[in-house]
């Protein structure tokens, strides 16, 4: 496995989970837009909201359970589970949630579902990454010579 050394000395890895989750959150916030842009006026394709929205799907929910074999010592912690591990349960129950909705043909309560889970466990998860100590935090802060 890579480690990745800063100037502090600190040696992060790169672990077989950690690469799973990063690319499937990163490949999941890159695809949403398309997903949730693509039912406005019904002006794309029919079909690209939904294979799409499927794609999406599974990249959230891999996304999710790869985050359950990542874990942090250093921050407060249940078993190297931190705070940020309960966007887990939030995100599989959302996925879950937003199918119960399609089900009932209940179609404002499926997109508010989804814009909920794109901004929660996308924008703002990802935005926490960007913080030092964390390993993309650490790849861009060292990359710009901030660290």
């Amino acid at each position: 496995m890579p480690s990745i050394r800063f100037h502090d000395a600190t040696a992060m890895q790169l672990t077989p989970a950690i690469a799973l989750h990063m690319g499937c959150a990163l490949a999941a916030t890159a695809l949403g837009p398309v997903v949730l842009w693509s039912r406005l006026g019904r002006r794309l394709r029919p079909g690209l909201h939904r294979w799409a929205g499927r794609v999406w799907v599974v990249l959230m929910a891999v996304t999710a359970l790869s985050a359950l074999f990542i874990r942090d010592f250093r921050l407060p912690n249940i078993a190297g589970y931190t705070p940020i591990h309960l966007l887990v349960p939030y995100t599989l129950g959302g996925l879950v949630l937003a199918f119960v909705y399609l089900y009932r043909r209940q179609i404002d309560g499926h997109r508010k579902t989804m814009q909920g889970l794109y901004v929660g466990a996308c924008l703002t998860a990802g935005a926490f990454t960007l913080l030092p100590g964390r390993l993309l935090g650490q790849w861009l802060w060292g990359a710009l010579g901030l660290l």
